[in-house]
């Protein structure tokens, strides 16, 4: 892979690693940082309804998996952008084979081709 190649994937990478950031920063300020009572916008804490309590608490536990999967595909993006720097970025870990373009462009930190990617998934169907 040329240098200029590398270059473009290293800043696809960086460019979607600022966005997640951004991401987890906005849930963070918007589901973590609330209480119950602020976020009912009741002045009491004790005119909670057990449905309201409910909702509230199923609404954290969503943003909660929102923030850990977002956290998850930082790794990897963060794995990429090391091997860039190694200069193993484009090849499958599994093959050694070139990662084909394409897959590059929609999925810019794959760590595998699509032949070894899809026989990864369906052995974790068996």
């Amino acid at each position: 892979m040329t240098k200029k190649e590398l270059e473009h994937y290293k800043q696809l990478l960086l460019k979607k690693r600022e966005e997640l950031l951004r991401e987890i920063n906005y849930i963070k300020e918007n589901s973590f940082k609330k209480t119950m009572k602020e976020s009912s916008g009741e002045i009491s804490a004790y005119n909670f309804h057990m449905a309201d309590q409910g909702t509230d608490t199923n609404e954290r536990e969503k943003a909660f998996m929102f923030a850990y999967r977002e956290n998850r595909l930082i790794y990897h993006i963060d794995q990429a952008l090391e091997r860039i720097k190694t200069k193993t970025y484009g090849n499958c870990q599994e093959c050694g084979n070139p990662i084909n373009r394409e897959r590059l462009e929609a999925v810019p930190h794959a760590r595998m081709c699509i032949d070894c990617k899809s026989k990864e998934e369906q052995s974790k169907k068996e």
